[in-house]
């Protein structure tokens, strides 16, 4: 899979204000069975977002046709847990191109940094139509 490459992105963000979000909670391990960086963003916070029965929960905010974007903006400790660059391959695939937070998991970072863009800071969010990041 070739990577978008950006100096500037331009677009909506999309709020997951959860803290500790790990690894297995981005892409669940039964979900790990392909060694190809396509097809995990599908299954992307998978828990989270259907039911046992496969419908989407409604609450979820990726089934919320009001925030779309290629910026997620997640919690503090965002990335924690087992070390799988496969947490990487699904926030791509499923059409991120950055992941801002005011702190990462050392491993997912890193692996957000070689396979994309990411950014990393401490920071009060007012969420506004446009954000740009570079």
């Amino acid at each position: 899979m070739a990577y978008d490459k950006f100096t500037v992105l331009k677009s909506t963000a999309v709020p997951l204000p959860i803290e500790n979000v790990d690894t297995d909670q981005i892409i669940p391990a039964r979900f790990l069975k392909a060694t190809k960086r396509e097809g995990f963003g599908d299954n992307l916070f998978r828990d989270w977002r259907y039911n046992s029965d496969d419908t989407p929960k409604q609450d979820f905010v990726l089934n919320n046709p009001i925030y779309s974007g290629k910026i997620l903006v997640g919690g503090k400790n965002f990335g924690s847990g087992s070390s799988r660059e496969h947490a990487a391959w699904a926030i791509y695939d499923y059409g991120f191109r950055c992941v801002v937070s005011s702190f990462f998991c050392g491993y997912l970072q890193k692996q957000l940094h070689e396979h994309w863009h990411f950014a990393r800071s401490s920071f009060r969010c007012v969420f506004r139509k446009n954000i740009s990041i570079d």
